[in-house]
């Protein structure tokens, strides 16, 4: 564990393992600890490094008025470059995943394989999302005057309302939080933007190459150690699961940062549903 700079700020990392690397992207408003169980499950058999996301945990908030997902695939970028990582399998949950997504449209070259769990992508092609977008937005003045923790537990309820489950384990998320920092309200109110912003990114996933993007809604450390294997060996893996919420790893609770799972994760990828969930050669 340690720092490293990246751009403005020292990003906070844990590094265990040796082997080929995997690298471990949260989600919105908890830590790198969010992927403890996983970590564990790889880290015998590949280099396994989690980080903190700028605003979040001991990486902490900037002095930047506005973040935006790209700032964010710099940090990632900047922490690879510097820890001399190479061609790592990219592992991203709910707001990671948009931050995996963008870094390997960035940089394809760069990337051995993605593995995107509960997570949405740039378009917004169903009037759910937007729907949820719209409260996420709202959620900001409200957040000025009683906090974030407040807020989100009137959305979680009202997510529950509008679909059962997709609040995911909300007592998991808190247990997660208590082992770190808060984040301060200023931060929250950049990280809210830099997601209600990702449709203007201007992110192609088509940039993309299959076999290197897997897929999956279920996020338990044996789903995604098969995940991880699957991207790593060269293979595609797609999961059809209609399940919104992972199994045993809670997605984010803001509103808005997970809608659809994976099939908004899978948008681009040339498959039908009776071919989802098969492994196929690489192509």
């Amino acid at each position: 564990m340690g720092t490293v700079q990246t751009g403005d700020i020292e990003t906070y990392y844990v590094r265990e393992g040796e082997g080929r690397p995997v690298v471990f992207v949260h989600g919105a408003i908890v830590d790198h600890t969010q992927w403890q169980p996983q970590v564990a499950a790889l880290s015998d058999e590949f280099a396994t490094v989690s980080y903190d996301v700028r605003g979040h945990g001991r990486t902490g908030g900037s002095d930047r008025s506005r973040y935006d997902i790209g700032l964010f695939v710099a940090d990632l970028d900047a922490l690879l470059t510097t820890l001399e990582i190479e061609n790592p399998v990219l592992c991203g949950l709910s707001m990671g995943g948009c931050i995996v997504q963008a870094y390997a449209a960035t940089y394809p070259e760069k990337v051995a394989g993605t593995v995107l769990a509960d997570t949405f992508s740039p378009e917004r092609t169903d009037w759910r999302e937007r729907l949820q977008f719209l409260l996420l937005r709202a959620t900001v003045p409200l957040v000025k005057l009683f906090r974030y923790e407040r807020v989100e537990k009137v959305m979680v309820w009202l997510q529950e309302r509008m679909q059962p489950g997709a609040g995911g384990d909300y007592d998991q998320i808190k247990q997660i939080r208590e082992g770190g920092p808060k984040m301060e309200t200023t931060e929250f109110v950049k990280l809210i933007g830099a997601l209600r912003r990702f449709h203007e990114s201007g992110v192609e996933l088509s940039a993309i190459p299959l076999p290197r993007w897997c897929s999956t809604a279920s996020t338990t450390p044996a789903s995604s150690a098969d995940s991880v294997r699957c991207c790593a060996n060269g293979f595609r893996m797609l999961n059809s699961s209609k399940s919104p919420m992972p199994d045993t790893l809670p997605p984010s609770t803001i509103p808005g940062s997970s809608p659809n799972s994976s099939e908004r994760s899978s948008a681009n990828a040339p498959a039908k549903p009776d071919q989802l969930s098969r492994r196929t050669q690489p192509e």
